[in-house]
């Protein structure tokens, strides 16, 4: 028997929850990795799957086994790296998972020049802005703002991109324009709700090195960026958009930053970046080709936006 592989499709198929899901992964038919399964619980004599006509389930064994073995495989392609020639080039599956603005407006267009770069690699990138399971998700780097942070996760800084907020020309001709954070509640506001949790993003500001939240009023919400950004260009109010969601409503006309005269002297505050990490679930998944995704990462960006990526 094959044990390597084997267990790959038990791993696999536990994941995906389907012999189909699982020889996907793999490139093998869904026969194949059904026979692998059950050579291997012959040779544990255990059964590992609770089999219907429509799901898989794992038995309570097959939970343990699953819970023993996952790091085989990973465990196999760090020690394949390690040992490789250090100046070889990155390949094999890159999964990337990434909040769903950044990956869309940034990310995605960049992919394309690393993959050409490196021809050997396999990318695939996943959009969410919920919490990823590296392990469970088979992901191997996210990309993930302040709140999504976990413990026990390695986030390395990425960026720092600046945060403007933004309404329509016809809505601050309607409702005014506001001077300074505080007069936010007196207006519409467009806010995004962080999808794992329900809560609303703060609208933070900095004024003398200290960090506040402005007090406001929300009049639509939404858990999708861009949903935000077209919601404010059609009069609906102020929203707050990363640089890279607001640039183009901006360039056509469409949408007008606030605050970003310092004219108020000592009273101007600065709306605080958006701050994106880098994330790998232990230090060993730091692999050649994790270190390319963040080098590519970083020459694209602004220089404005850099964050230190050398310190954990």
């Amino acid at each position: 028997m094959n044990s390597l592989q084997s267990i790959r499709s038990f791993i696999r198929t536990a994941d995906a929850g389907s012999l189909a899901g699982a020889a996907r992964t793999l490139g093998i038919s869904a026969a194949a990795v059904g026979q692998n399964i059950a050579r291997l619980e012959a040779h544990l004599g255990v059964r590992l799957f609770n089999r219907t006509t429509r799901q898989l389930a794992l038995t309570e064994r097959g939970a343990l086994y699953l819970a023993q073995v996952r790091h085989i495989e990973r465990d196999l392609q760090r020690a394949h790296a390690a040992v490789t020639d250090p100046d070889a080039q990155p390949s094999g599956r890159l999964r990337i998972a990434s909040t769903a603005a950044f990956g869309r407006h940034v990310l995605a267009p960049l992919l394309p020049g690393l993959q050409q770069r490196y021809p050997r690699l396999e990318l695939e990138l996943l959009l969410a802005d919920r919490s990823v399971d590296h392990a469970h998700e088979n992901v191997d780097v996210s990309i993930r703002i302040e709140p999504q942070l976990e413990e026990g996760l390695v986030a390395r800084p990425l960026a720092q991109v600046p945060l403007l907020f933004c309404a329509s020309p016809a809505y601050l001709a309607s409702a005014g324009t506001p001077q300074a954070p505080e007069e936010l509640h007196e207006h519409r506001c467009l806010l995004f709700r962080y999808p794992t949790d329900g809560r609303y993003l703060p609208w933070r500001f900095v004024r003398d090195g200290l960090r506040f939240n402005a007090d406001v009023r929300p009049a639509m919400v939404s858990d999708d960026a861009d949903a935000l950004a077209a919601m404010a260009a059609n009069d609906g109010g102020i929203t707050r958009l990363t640089a890279f969601v607001a640039a183009p409503y901006i360039a056509r006309g469409e949408l007008q930053a606030l605050f970003q005269s310092e004219a108020a002297g000592d009273a101007h505050a600065s709306p605080e970046p958006m701050h994106l990490f880098l994330c790998v679930s232990d230090r060993r998944d730091l692999t050649p080709k994790v270190r390319s995704l963040l080098q590519h990462i970083v020459t694209a960006l602004p220089p404005a936006w850099r964050a230190d990526s050398d310190h954990a």
